[in-house]
C-alpha cells in the first residue's frame, strides 16, 4: 500500500479500492509462486485420477492442421535424423476438421508416471516463454546496463507532453502483438521506468503496459501472425455449414482498428482515474534485493548530457544499419528476398520474417546497446559489453526456476485433458441454450472469458470453439467474421489475471523493483480494474458494432448478405 493510502483513514477509502486493497494482501499472504504451482500439480494428479476413474469424456468437433509426410535424411552424416518436408504443405498447412473423443487420463496410472518421469527435461526445453525471454534479453538487458533505455525515457519525457506518456505508452503496448511476445519482456519494463522518470508510481507504468500488451493481445492495426492461423480455422469450421464461403485475413481489420483507437483511450482512463489514485505518489527507491531482475539503470551511472546525446546518435546510426539490413534481406521479390515465404513471396503469412521477430527485437537492442556504449562511453571494450550480458543472465535465475516448475504443471495439465473437456463441455451447454443471435453472441463472449483462466492460448480454445459455433451462427444468420471478432473481444482481457500467464512471474519480481513486498496479490489486484472494465466495455462496443451493422472489415458485413 503506497504512503499516502497507509495515512488516509480506512473508512474514507471507496469501497473498490478497500476491496482491491483486500485482494492485494490475501494474494500476498499465499505461499511463493513455485509452492502454489506445486500445490496445484499436486491437486492436478488427485483430481486426473478421480475424473478418469468415473469415465469423464467428451466427443467434439475441431479443427487442426492434417499431418505433412515428411522423409528422414541423414544430413552430412550426422546421427540426427532431419526432415524433408514438402515446401507447399510447411507453408500453406491444410486444416482439417474431424471427430474426436478425449477422456480425462490419469497421471496415477502407470503411463501417466512414466510421462511424470520421462518428461521433465522436454517440457522445460519446450516450454517456448523461456527461448524467448532468454534471447530477447540479451539484447534488452545490455542495452539496459549500457543506459540506453534510461536515455531513450528521459527523451521521451523532455519532448512528448506529460498529458501524453501514458496513452503512448498504452497505444505501444496494443500495437506490440505484431512481435508476438515481445511487448511482455520490452514495454512492461518500459513502462514503469517512464512513469518513475516523471514522477508517477512506476507501479502505475506498469499496470498500463502489462493491460495493453495483455488485456488486447487479439487486436492491431496490422496483421499479426496469428491473424492467418485463426482465420485458417475459422473457414475450415465455415466448410462444415457451407462449404462455397470463405472469409479473407482482412475480415476483422476495420473492427480490429477501431478497438485498438477505443482500447487505448479505455486504458489510458484506467489508469489515471482508477489505478494511480489507489497507488498514491510513490516515495521509494528502486529495490534489487528481492528481484531477479535486471535493473533498469546502467550500472555505471548516468553518462553527462552530452555524452547522452552522443550515445543515441550512435545509436539511432546503429538502428539504421539493422533496418538497412532488414531491408535488404526482406524488400526484394524471392528468391533474392530472404525473409520473404519462399513459396508465395509474403512478408507475414508464414514468412521468416514474422518467424524471427523476437531474434530480430534482440538484435535490435544489442546493436543500438553496444553503439550507445560506444558512443556515451558507457561500455569500453567487449569485456564490458560481456559483463553486461552475464550479469542479466545470472540476474534471471529465479525466473528460470520458477519457469521450470510452471512448465511441468501446464505439461501435467495439458496431458490429463482437463481444459479440452472443460471448454466442450461449456460450449455445449451454450449451444443448447435457446436465446437469440445476439444474446448468444454475448453468452459466447462469457463462456470463452472464463475459460481464458485455464486456456490462456489465443488457438487451442479457437480450434474447439469454432467448428461449434461457427457453424451454429451462420444457421442464424451471424457471419463467421462477427464470430471471429467476437472471440478476439473474448480472449485477451483475462490474460492479465490468469495465474496460467507464463509471463505473470516476471511481473511480479518487475514489481518487486519498486516495491519490496509485492507479490502476486499487488499485481491481481492491479490488474483486476483492467479485466473487468476491458471486458464489460469492449463488449458493449462489439455490441454497439453488430446494432449498427458496421463491417467488420473489407467485404465483411456483421450479419450473412
Amino acid at each position: 500500500m503506497s504512503a499516502a493510502a497507509a495515512t488516509a483513514p480506512a473508512g474514507k477509502r471507496p469501497f473498490t479500492q478497500r476491496m482491491l486493497d483486500g485482494v492485494e494482501k490475501v494474494g500476498n499472504k499465499v505461499p511463493h509462486p513455485v509452492m502454489i504451482f506445486l500445490i496445484l500439480i499436486g491437486l492436478i494428479i488427485v483430481l486426473s485420477a478421480v475424473f478418469a476413474a468415473i469415465g469423464v469424456q467428451v466427443t467434439y468437433e475441431t479443427a487442426a492442421p492434417a499431418p505433412v509426410v515428411a522423409q528422414e535424411t541423414y544430413p552430412g552424416g550426422t546421427q540426427q535424423p532431419s526432415l524433408e518436408i514438402p515446401p507447399e504443405e510447411f507453408y500453406h498447412p491444410e486444416v482439417k476438421t474431424h471427430t474426436e473423443t478425449t477422456a480425462i487420463k490419469s497421471l496415477l496410472t502407470a503411463d501417466g508416471i512414466r510421462f511424470i518421469f520421462t518428461s521433465a527435461v522436454t517440457n522445460f526445453t519446450n516450454f517456448g516463454v523461456v527461448g524467448v525471454i532468454l534471447v530477447a534479453m540479451i539484447g534488452v538487458g545490455l542495452a539496459e546496463r549500457a543506459g540506453l533505455i534510461g536515455a531513450l525515457i528521459r527523451k521521451l519525457v523532455s519532448t512528448a507532453p506529460p498529458w501524453s506518456l501514458t496513452f503512448i505508452i498504452v497505444l505501444v503496448g496494443i500495437l506490440s502483438s505484431i512481435a508476438s511476445d515481445a511487448g511482455y519482456l520490452v514495454l512492461i519494463p518500459l513502462g514503469a521506468v517512464a512513469f518513475m522518470s516523471v514522477g508517477r508510481h512506476p507501479l502505475a507504468g506498469l499496470a498500463a503496459a502489462f493491460g495493453a500488451v495483455g488485456g488486447t493481445f487479439m487486436v492491431n492495426v496490422l496483421i499479426t501472425p496469428v491473424d492467418g492461423i485463426i482465420t485458417e480455422i475459422t473457414n475450415e469450421a465455415v466448410a462444415l455449414a457451407d462449404p462455397a464461403r470463405k472469409i479473407s485475413l482482412t475480415a476483422n481489420m476495420f473492427f480490429a482498428i477501431g478497438s485498438t483507437i477505443f482500447l487505448a483511450f479505455l486504458i489510458t482512463f484506467i489508469t489515471e482515474k482508477v489505478i494511480e489514485p489507489r497507488l498514491g505518489k510513490y516515495t521509494g527507491a528502486v529495490s534489487h534485493e528481492a528481484t531477479d531482475v535486471p535493473e533498469a539503470a546502467p550500472v555505471e551511472g548516468d553518462a553527462a548530457p552530452a555524452a547522452q546525446a552522443r550515445g543515441l546518435r550512435y545509436a539511432f546510426w546503429g538502428l539504421l544499419a539493422v533496418l538497412a539490413v532488414l531491408l535488404l534481406l526482406s524488400v526484394p521479390p524471392k528468391p533474392w528476398g530472404i525473409l520473404r515465404n519462399q513459396v508465395t513471396g509474403s512478408l507475414v503469412e508464414n514468412s521468416p520474417l514474422m518467424d524471427s521477430l523476437i531474434f530480430i527485437i534482440m538484435l535490435v537492442f544489442l546493436v543500438c546497446g553496444l553503439c550507445y556504449g560506444a558512443g556515451a562511453g558507457t561500455l569500453k571494450g567487449s569485456a564490458a559489453a560481456m559483463d553486461a550480458i552475464t550479469k542479466t543472465f545470472a540476474g534471471l535465475g529465479g525466473l528460470i526456476f520458477m519457469l521450470l516448475v510452471i512448465a511441468q504443471f501446464i505439461a501435467y495439465f495439458n496431458y490429463t485433458n482437463m481444459a479440452t473437456v472443460a471448454a466442450v463441455k461449456m460450449a455445449d451447454g451454450l449451444e443448447r441454450a435457446n436465446i437469440g443471435p445476439l444474446w448468444l453472441l454475448i453468452g459466447f463472449i462469457l463462456v470463452v472469458l472464463l475459460l481464458d483462466i485455464i486456456i490462456p492460448g489465443v488457438i487451442p480454445k479457437w480450434a474447439i470453439f469454432a467448428p461449434i459455433f461457427v457453424p451454429l451462427f451462420l444457421r442464424l444468420g451471424v457471419a463467421p467474421q462477427t464470430v471471429l471478432a467476437a472471440y478476439r473481444v473474448a480472449d485477451s482481457p483475462m490474460n492479465v489475471v490468469t495465474p496460467l500467464m507464463v509471463y505473470l512471474p516476471f511481473i511480479v519480481l518487475l514489481a518487486q523493483k519498486y516495491k519490496k513486498e509485492a507479490g502476486v496479490g499487488t499485481v491481481i489486484s492491479l490488474m483486476i480494474p483492467y479485466m473487468l472494465i476491458i471486458a464489460v466495455a469492449w463488449t458493449l462496443f462489439f455490441v454497439v458494432w453488430y446494432l449498427l451493422g458496421i463491417p467488420l472489415g473489407p467485404g465483411a458485413p456483421v450479419e450473412l448478405g
